[in-house]
């Protein structure tokens, strides 16, 4: 897949126990291809955004992703829907230590027909390359740095052509100088491939390459502009 695909949000509701609003956003609606930082305080509901974006946790209202609005999809269907338009990237990378960086990020072939396996391992090799694991054979992951970890992440969640990519945290545990690599070629890869990003995270200076910010206090979207640097 190339491009992005636009969301528009409405009446997004998300509660825990007791009924205790963890999430309440009334309107948000993004363009294919934007760029959009999630900042706020810990515990503020970025991550629960996230989530609730990708369909992974029960919540009210409409999320529609294009022309599929993936609320009243069962579950099954929500996870077919994000097999092919969402790549998800974790703070703690996800990996499976005993496989190479190739296996893991074209994991995801296994659960496709065997046709079409060719064709992700294809795309996951030159997403690693991409992000400068192109020389990455012999090697478990068990071996790599937190840095490279991430990378391998990345191009597993890319390796699809998913139009939609969600990160939560990407850079937490990366050090000043591996967080601004990472974050170059993170940037340029969607930017290449018009691929719809939103980040969570507490780092100023991922935020400031992104298009657009959201800000995110108490379980509210309190705040909805561009970024400063954003479009640099």
């Amino acid at each position: 897949m190339t491009g992005g695909l636009p969301v528009s949000v409405s009446g997004l509701c998300v509660t825990g126990a007791g009924g205790r609003v963890l999430l309440s956003v009334s309107s948000l609606a993004l363009p294919p291809g934007a760029l959009v930082g999630v900042r706020g305080p810990s515990g503020a509901g970025k991550s629960t955004l996230l989530y609730a974006l990708a369909g992974l946790i029960a919540a009210r209202g409409r999320v529609c992703w294009g022309d599929t609005d993936i609320m009243p999809l069962s579950a099954e269907k929500r996870a077919r829907f994000r097999a092919g338009n969402i790549g998800m990237i974790f703070q703690d990378f996800l990996l499976f230590e005993e496989l190479g960086a190739g296996d893991n990020a074209a994991l995801s072939a296994l659960f496709l027909p065997r046709a079409q396996r060719r064709e992700l391992r294809a795309r996951a090799d030159a997403r690693l390359s991409a992000l400068g694991l192109g020389n990455h054979a012999g090697r478990s992951v068990a071996s790599f740095s937190g840095g490279e970890r991430q990378r391998v992440a990345i191009a597993r969640a890319m390796a699809s052509g998913a139009p939609v990519l969600l990160a939560d945290e990407p850079t937490a545990s990366l050090d000043r100088g591996t967080a601004d690599r990472l974050t170059a070629d993170l940037i340029g890869l969607v930017r290449g491939n018009g691929t719809t990003l939103v980040v969570v995270t507490h780092d100023a200076r991922l935020i400031d390459r992104m298009d657009r910010v959201l800000t995110i206090a108490d379980g509210a979207l309190v705040s909805d502009e561009a970024a400063p640097h954003g479009l640099e």
